[in-house]
């Protein structure tokens, strides 16, 4: 089993699957982003708290999200576009910047 800290547990997972800690708190990431699974907040979006940094996690699918890791590649696909143009925006920003304003090493 792969443990995870708390940020490359955010970088890992994936729509179905689900995180645990050593001490059985879950969570689930969804389409609609990372919910609570089990207690009295089940079905809540998680608050990234300071607590949270300090734990660890391990993944695996989760038979009850199942159908929905079906949307799993379209969603992702949806994701690196988005990331792509925001870096595209920044990167052509940048160079218009650089291009006005050259600096010494130009």
């Amino acid at each position: 089993m792969q443990w995870y800290t708390f940020g490359q547990m955010l970088a890992r997972i994936r729509i179905g699957q689900k995180a645990v800690t050593p001490d059985g708190r879950a969570v689930i990431r969804s389409a609609g982003g990372l919910l609570w699974r089990g207690g009295r907040l089940s079905g809540t979006v998680v608050e990234i708290r300071d607590y949270l940094f300090s734990d660890i996690w391990a993944i695996s699918e989760d038979e009850t999200v199942m159908p929905e890791s079906g949307l799993r590649e379209a969603h992702e696909r949806r994701e690196r576009e988005m990331l792509i143009n925001q870096y595209e925006e920044v990167r052509e920003e940048f160079l218009r910047d650089r291009r006005l304003k050259p600096g010494r090493n130009s």
